[in-house]
């Protein structure tokens, strides 16, 4: 892709951000942008940081400590990007991801909670942003927490002093029907910020239904191939 290609890519992105936010009555910048970089090089990377971007996704550790290590040896721009973690996370990558990653978009399990605390505890002076992900699928063997079980996971979130909570995550599923599942989402938030009326952000909408997601509260827009192209 070229440069030209991708800041184009980019505008239209942001543009049709701005046109959502417009429609429902919010501010443009209460919603972030990441854009996904994983699949994709260190060089387009590093045209983004040129184009302004800042911060970036990743959903695999292998590629993405790497690829932040180089990132940092390479970026000229005088921008410091911030690495969300967005994937997946295995508990013995924990370690390594703490090295790069500011914010973590999937605690979706007791067990990563333990070890997020386990290895946070030998770094007392680390923080990690976390937003927790639900499972919207109903199906327990799937990835995420059930809305039903939010409040009490993220009580236990809450008692964890390098855990900043920063509110849900939810990935809508493949039927055709994002709104739904937003609604859900938003649903979600809504209880969550009762407990914790801090936490009160919503990591929402990806490529193809990032404008819906927008029209349902969405706060933080992980979007990819909009943007980077396919691999």
């Amino acid at each position: 892709m070229t440069q030209t290609a991708l800041a184009e890519r980019l505008s239209e992105v942001c543009t049709r951000i701005a046109s959502a936010s417009l429609a429902a009555n919010r501010q443009r910048d209460e919603v972030q942008l990441i854009v996904v970089t994983k699949n994709h090089s260190v060089d387009l990377v590093l045209e983004l940081l040129e184009l302004g971007e800042s911060n970036f996704g990743e959903n695999k550790d292998q590629e993405a400590s790497a690829k932040a290590e180089l990132v940092r040896l390479t970026n000229q721009t005088g921008i410091n990007p911030t690495w969300h973690f967005v994937g997946q996370l295995q508990s013995n990558k924990v370690k390594s991801m703490l090295g790069y990653s500011s914010v973590l978009h999937s605690l979706d399990r007791p067990s990563l909670l333990q070890e997020l605390v386990k290895q946070l505890a030998k770094s007392p002076e680390h923080s990690l942003d976390v937003f927790i992900e639900l499972n919207l699928t109903q199906d327990p063997g799937r990835g995420g927490i059930l809305p039903d079980h939010l409040i009490a996971f993220a009580e236990n979130v809450l008692e964890a002093e390098q855990l900043n909570l920063l509110g849900v995550m939810g990935v809508a599923g493949l039927d055709g029907e994002p709104a739904k599942y937003f609604e859900t989402i938003a649903k979600s938030s809504a209880e969550l910020v009762t407990l914790a009326p801090l936490a009160k952000f919503i990591s929402a909408g990806m490529s193809g239904d990032y404008e819906e997601a927008i029209r349902h509260g969405a706060t933080h827009l992980r979007i990819g191939t909009a943007i980077t192209g396919n691999r």
